[in-house]
């Protein structure tokens, strides 16, 4: 998998989830801003868990 799919891959699953946290009733309104901040950070660290998975493989 090169750098391109998986960072496709995980902006897919980050927006997943991101959509699951809002169709949830569980999540208060209130709260869901600052989980939707949370997993938005995460798409800045795509590049290290890419190498880091990388380095494993290798």
């Amino acid at each position: 998998m090169t750098s391109e799919e998986f960072e496709t891959n995980y902006t897919q699953v980050l927006d997943t989830i991101l959509e699951a946290l809002a169709n949830t009733s569980e999540v208060k309104p209130e709260k869901f801003y600052s989980l939707a901040c949370v997993v938005e950070n995460l798409r800045y660290f795509s590049p290290v868990f890419y190498d880091a998975i990388k380095q494993k493989e290798d």
